[in-house]
């Protein structure tokens, strides 16, 4: 075996297959499934021979089961309509442990593939703080990039820094306009001082039509190439995104680069993205749109505009130019975004078609994060930032660990409760499928029993323990792990590698998070039906911590991928 034992099976489940359809002369490729527990690993439904066979499904399989298989598997088995692959017990144990030997630690990885993926995620607008309704993007986007390197992939994490455009403009003018009051200086957390100074300016703004024209006119110095207007508006982004990347970095959330909007605009790509669509356009009270009706898009969503009536960029248009500057670094750009941005995606695809570009990124949506209270809305006071639900994570999550463990001191337990409140956080947001409303409520992200972080790191913890308690390890004799709940756990063991690289391919996070949560439920009632310290022989002792070690291993690398931290102790 080598590191996928479960696929490295099926691969050969799938010879026998073709080999039942031989001598039975059929031509339509028969489905191999996994087989329920207890019934073998896999079975092949004979439904969809009967008609060119002129038999029923049960004959049929009686048939196919006189067909030899091949090692591991054990003489087939005919069981009413289906084809019953078994494996020795035995063997499968020997199997599947040697799989994880082979591996250590690095076991549910895939060997290294070619493809470069270029992963954009969260690029919020350095404007103010991140609050809990857009965090869903940069938890989703880790762990996808997490995923994605499991599975093989050499993977280039980017954040696109929106520093162009209205918001920009006017948060630099209030910046340097307006005089802090003493509860704006009293504030040290540089964005959450810049967003107060953004919503005066931005009361300020719906009253005074000079204001506007002022803005208006640093726009036009801004797109018209004024490097010094340029840095200066970066500075006032850069100081709020040194927040949001430091608010992101308490999650575990790091990038591999920065691309800045601005740049597309100083090096001229903005430019000649206007220049090349100006001859497909038309134009209305002096802007210019794309018509894309052709393109499934109707009204005024099939108007893509890309230049004002003052010859000024969109961020239509600088979106245009970044992704053509993806294409050029990538085999495949993938961008995680909000389920607002669906219009704004389908227009871009459709331009790229428009332009005779064959090429798009890969979009995964998401809904938006909810409180019991409703949606987040800045303006009506519904908001909770990131940074304080962390600290309010780590708090509960330290009342529950000195109930729990007053035995600690208290150092201990607030290392442990950071470890927890980070991992709830993080957990309880992405083993939702992304495309599903989440409400946060905190008694589901830090339940120590239920489908939870603390639940998983708690079944990794316990590993942990009995392997503390069982010293230096022998393999022992895997052959002696029969007792159904070891063969249970055997089995979801041989299924890790290849749910990470499914779930990778498919870009499906939340099936991670679901198999992690039924793993560990399938180590406790391992924990609780086989025991390891006190076994005998000692070679079954041995060969019990053996498989203790490697469910440590799955439930480590599971959380991984997940972003959570896996700890030795709580």
């Amino acid at each position: 075996m080598g590191h996928d034992p479960w696929s490295e099976l099926r691969d050969v489940a799938e010879g026998v297959r073709r080999s039942i359809e031989t001598a039975l002369h059929v031509t339509t490729p028969g489905t191999l499934e996994e087989a329920p527990e207890g019934r073998g690993l896999f079975a092949l439904a004979t439904h969809p021979w009967a008609k060119a066979l002129k038999a029923s499904p049960g004959d049929i399989a009686s048939r196919a089961a006189r067909v030899r298989p091949a090692p591991p598997f054990e003489p087939l088995r005919a069981e009413g309509p289906y084809i019953n692959f078994q494996v020795n017990p035995a063997s499968f144990s020997e199997l599947v442990l040697a799989s994880v030997r082979l591996m250590g630690d690095r076991y549910g990885t895939s060997p290294a593939r070619t493809e470069r993926v270029l992963l954009e995620h969260t690029s919020v607008n350095p404007t103010g703080p991140l609050h809990v309704g857009r965090a869903r993007n940069p938890l989703l986007g880790d762990s996808l990039g997490r995923l994605l390197r499991y599975a093989g992939h050499p993977v280039q994490r980017e954040y696109y820094v929106n520093d162009i455009g209205k918001q920009m403009v006017l948060l630099y003018w209030a910046v340097t306009n307006l005089k802090p009051t003493p509860e704006d200086e009293a504030e040290e957390r540089v964005e959450r001082r810049y967003v107060r100074l953004y919503q005066r300016a931005n009361a300020l703004l719906e009253k005074d039509p000079a204001l506007g024209k002022e803005i208006e006119s640093l726009i036009d110095r801004f797109e018209g190439g004024d490097g010094q207007l340029t840095r200066a508006i970066r500075a006032v982004g850069d100081g709020v995104l040194h927040r949001i990347v430091a608010v992101l970095t308490r999650l575990g959330i790091t990038f591999d680069s920065f691309f800045w909007e601005s740049d597309l605009i100083l090096d001229g790509s903005v430019h000649r993205v206007i220049e090349r669509l100006l001859p497909l356009s038309k134009e209305e009270d002096g802007a210019h749109y794309l018509d894309l009706s052709g393109f499934g898009l109707e009204g005024d969503a099939a108007k893509y505009f890309f230049v004002t009536r003052r010859g000024t960029s969109l961020y239509t248009t600088r979106d245009l130019a970044y992704h053509l500057r993806k294409m050029e670094r990538c085999d495949r750009a993938i961008n995680v975004l909000g389920e607002d941005q669906k219009l704004s995606f389908q227009r871009l695809k459709a331009t790229f078609q428009l332009m005779g570009i064959d090429w798009a990124p890969e979009t995964i949506y998401y809904a938006f994060v909810s409180l019991p209270e409703g949606r987040m809305s800045t303006r009506k006071g519904i908001v909770v930032y990131v940074d304080d639900l962390i600290d309010e994570a780590i708090e509960r999550a330290f009342a529950e660990v000195s109930r729990r463990r007053a035995d600690l001191s208290e150092p201990r337990r607030r290392a442990i409760a950071e470890t927890i409140g980070l991992g709830a956080l993080r957990y309880n947001i992405v083993r939702v499928q992304a495309e599903k409303a989440i409400t946060f409520r905190w008694e589901d992200a830090l339940n120590f029993e239920g489908n939870s972080a603390p639940f998983l790191q708690y079944a990794h913890a316990r590993a942990c323990s009995i392997l503390a308690k069982a010293g230096d390890l022998s393999p022992g004799e895997p052959r002696l792990l029969l007792h159904p709940q070891e063969q249970r756990l055997l089995r979801w063991i041989a299924k890790f590698p290849s749910t990470v690289r499914d779930a990778a391919d498919s870009r499906r996070v939340h099936v991670v998070a679901s198999f992690a949560s039924d793993f560990a439920s399938q180590f406790n009632q391992f924990y609780r039906d086989c025991p390891v310290l006190t076994a005998e022989p000692p070679a079954l002792r041995d060969a019990r911590a053996s498989l203790v070690d490697a469910a440590r291993i799955v439930l480590h690398n599971g959380l991984d991928c997940l972003g959570v931290t896996a700890p030795r102790e709580m």
